[in-house]
């Protein structure tokens, strides 16, 4: 078992070097909401693919990527719920989410689930984004 776990652990420092970002290509992690409530992801033309987090420029290829509206739809990939108030701006509870976008398979955003209570909602759930983003910055997804 020992040689295992230092296995994995071989394998995940070297996954997290590999996915280092140079030092002269600053990253940013966002996701724009838009005023018709569509999402700004960033694409590749080359590769006919949504990459996110944003990284500039394509993962496979290198091309420059452009960001473009998205559809804003998407499912409950993966959730929870909070309950302890880390931000006394926020009230509890609140449903933290992971979203699958619409676009594509594995095109996923954290973003927070309004306009139902909790504990209704489900992974698979059809969502869609929401005019206004959290008070975290998070864009905020409401059942379609």
């Amino acid at each position: 078992m020992p040689d295992k776990i230092a296995s994995f652990s071989k394998c995940a420092m070297y996954t997290a070097r590999q996915t280092t970002p140079a030092p002269h290509r600053p990253i940013e992690c966002t996701v724009f909401v838009v005023p018709d409530d569509s999402l700004l992801i960033e694409y590749c033309d080359r590769c006919a693919r949504w990459v996110h987090p944003a990284t500039g420029e394509c993962r496979e290829c290198g091309s420059p990527l452009i960001a473009r509206p998205a559809s804003g739809r998407g499912t409950v990939f993966t959730y929870t719920v909070n309950y302890h108030p880390y931000n006394p701006e926020i009230p509890v509870p609140y449903v933290i989410a992971i979203v699958e976008l619409a676009e594509q398979r594995d095109l996923r955003v954290a973003a927070n689930i309004v306009g139902c209570e909790p504990g209704s909602v489900t992974c698979g759930m059809p969502v869609q984004v929401q005019p206004e983003k959290g008070s975290g910055g998070a864009p905020l997804f409401a059942p379609a």
